[in-house]
């Protein structure tokens, strides 16, 4: 699909009052203060101290508080944050934001606001994402997997997620509230409210975000577009900076690497360097274009992104899987597939909005809108109206596939010595006598290892609802029309 830029907007917000999501003010409220503590549940649960899942939670009606503090290690509420996760979190965010400041880049205009003018981008986070790469290879080359970046990113790996937290809930503060110094009817500095963050819940506004394109002038870095930058950095980088750091757990767990962690992080780390690389495509997301910067995007971009979507690399570093040549195909398979689909629509969209005449794509079909716009009724948009997200989708089960029956329980010879039957016992490089088994955690762990997969379909099905009821509104009947000709949502023949 391709959309016709308007030509007039109106130079304020809409007097409609924008329709609250995510069930309003209540749904905020839980999304902004559940998700942190799911975030955690995640975290100890799923431990490097006893097992994924926790021996006890496989007992509920046996399940202490104090046995399950003990399972879990619990550090108590001191222990979540500490000064060198904030040191070093600090100083992670400084070389991102020097890297986006002092690197060449390109400075692409974003699409056109409502009050008729245009933004400058500032885009270099694949260059980014390369000196920061070699940094980390140079580290690891001299020092191996002991390198203090590894060990610091493991041995602080919560008070590290509750840094994020608190930076989340700070920049969000301070989005919300400079968002009232926008002036109206035309800001001179380009700056404008997004429809869904007005609705005069503070709460809500928080959560959703109030201003559409929040910036802020910094001293040496000059100015930063605040969503933009958050939007693929650091979050997207700390995430495969946390798949490294557990696979040079494994290497210190168990003196080697196994195909399975390397899979997966490999995968995951195509797929960020790909959004780098194509960094500009983000201007015409619903992201950039739609909504405000707060909770949701905040916490989204730098907790949620990179601490829950490397669980799969976590659980790894403490259960090696060998996957074997037939194992690894199969996932690649997968990956290939997803990625194959994702690129070649996205690929499809953007050269019908830039070059309609471009060889690849202007013999596809279309109809035109009463709005100016044009839609795709041929070719992959064709086939579904929202069919990018099947890409997406697929390319979540090759990052899943490898932890295979999860599960595991972490035991000792002092308390439980090995026997015969147990094959598939491994023991821990650095500890004496410690070593992990299925046990009868098998299968359970894939509540965790397989969360991402199953929340990815969620995700993917609230964004194309979303997408729908836009559409409904800006094209009325048009969209009826494009609807009986494209009658699939995601999955052709299925959805």
């Amino acid at each position: 699909m391709a959309a016709k830029r308007q030509v007039s907007r109106a130079a304020s917000v809409p007097q409609q009052k924008p329709a609250y999501e995510f069930f309003g003010p209540p749904g905020a409220a839980l999304i902004s203060f559940g998700l942190p503590l799911f975030c955690y549940v995640l975290t100890f649960f799923c431990n490097d101290i006893s097992g994924c899942p926790a021996p006890s939670l496989l007992h509920p009606s046996t399940l202490t508080l104090e046995q399950l503090k003990r399972e879990v290690g619990w550090p108590g509420f001191s222990g979540l944050l500490n000064t060198n996760a904030v040191v070093g979190t600090t100083a992670y965010y400084l070389l991102n934001l020097a890297l986006y400041a002092f690197l060449p880049a390109d400075t692409p205009e974003g699409t056109e606001l409502r009050t008729g003018g245009r933004l400058k981008y500032r885009f270099n986070a694949f260059s980014s994402a390369l000196f920061t790469f070699a940094i980390l290879a140079a580290g690891t080359l001299v020092e191996g997997a002991e390198w203090p970046v590894w060990t610091f990113i493991t041995d602080n790996y919560v008070p590290l997620l509750t840094t994020n937290i608190l930076i989340a809930y700070a920049l969000a503060t301070y989005c919300y509230l400079a968002s009232f110094s926008v002036k109206h009817p035309k800001d001179p500095n380009n700056r404008e409210l997004a429809i869904p963050g007005t609705t005069g819940n503070v709460l809500y506004d928080w959560f959703i975000g109030r201003e559409l394109n929040p910036r802020v002038k910094l001293p040496i870095f000059g100015e930063v577009d605040i969503k933009a930058w958050n939007e693929l950095r650091p979050g997207l980088l700390g995430w495969v900076i946390l798949d490294l750091a557990f696979v040079m757990q494994q290497h210190r767990n168990f003196g080697r690497v196994t195909d399975s962690i390397l899979l997966i992080t490999i995968a995951q780390t195509v797929y960020v360097l790909d959004a780098f690389y194509m960094e500009p495509a983000i201007l015409t997301t619903i992201d950039i274009i739609n909504d405000g910067f707060g909770v949701m995007l905040a916490f989204g971009d730098l907790v949620w992104v990179p601490f829950t979507y490397s669980i799969q690399a976590k659980y790894l570093a403490n259960y090696p899987v060998e996957l074997g040549y037939w194992g690894i195909a199969a996932v690649l398979a997968v990956q290939g597939i997803g990625y194959y689909i994702f690129r070649s629509v996205n690929n499809e969209k953007n050269r019908f909005r830039t070059n309609p005449n471009d060889p690849r794509i202007k013999h596809l079909k279309y109809i035109e809108t009463a709005a100016g716009s044009k839609l795709l009724i041929t070719g992959w948009w064709g086939r579904a109206r929202h069919i990018n997200y099947l890409g997406d989708w697929l390319m979540s089960w090759s990052y899943v596939l490898p932890t295979a029956m999860a599960g595991y329980v972490i035991q000792t010879t002092a308390t439980h010595p090995i026997t015969a039957t147990q094959k598939d016992a491994v023991f821990f490089r650095n500890s004496y006598g410690k070593y992990v088994v299925p046990g009868e955690a098998k299968g359970w762990g894939m509540v965790f290892t397989y969360f991402f997969m199953l929340y990815f379909a969620v995700l993917l099905v609230h964004r194309e609802r979303r997408d729908e009821e836009k559409c409904k509104k800006k094209y009325g009947k048009d969209w009826e029309r494009y609807c009986e000709l494209v009658p699939y949502r995601i999955i052709p023949y299925v959805y």
